[in-house]
């Protein structure tokens, strides 16, 4: 039953409170070289991998469902994360995805059919 992995999302990010702490534009606060190319936060009150919030990347769709998830792995901190995807189109979904697809980073986009 695929459909209540995402409804469980659904759900967490429905009870949960979006904090955009990086608005699409503004340089990563360690890398300055790198500009967030959408808007990205965290589910505040849920818990990551890392101990933070669940991230999460913005599009542009008015819908705040959630249209899929990155699953990432950073050789360079030894981690795993999942990094949902709130309302984005599959261009933002490529857009995101290729942030965690360089200096030791792997990602797989899951997309949510239908």
């Amino acid at each position: 039953m695929s459909n209540d992995f995402w409804y469980a999302l659904d759900e967490l990010v429905r009870t949960s409170r979006l904090v955009i702490d990086r608005p699409a534009g503004s340089a990563h606060p360690r890398y300055p070289d790198f500009t967030y190319p959408l808007d990205y936060g965290y589910l505040a009150g849920t818990t990551a991998a890392d101990g933070d919030g669940i991230d999460v990347w913005l599009g542009s769709l008015p819908e705040r469902c959630v249209t899929g998830a990155i699953c990432t792995v950073d050789l360079h901190k030894h981690d795993a994360e999942l990094k949902l995807l709130l309302g984005c189109t599959p261009d933002e979904a490529r857009i995101a995805l290729a942030t965690h697809q360089s200096g030791g980073q792997a990602a797989i986009l899951l997309w949510r059919a239908g």
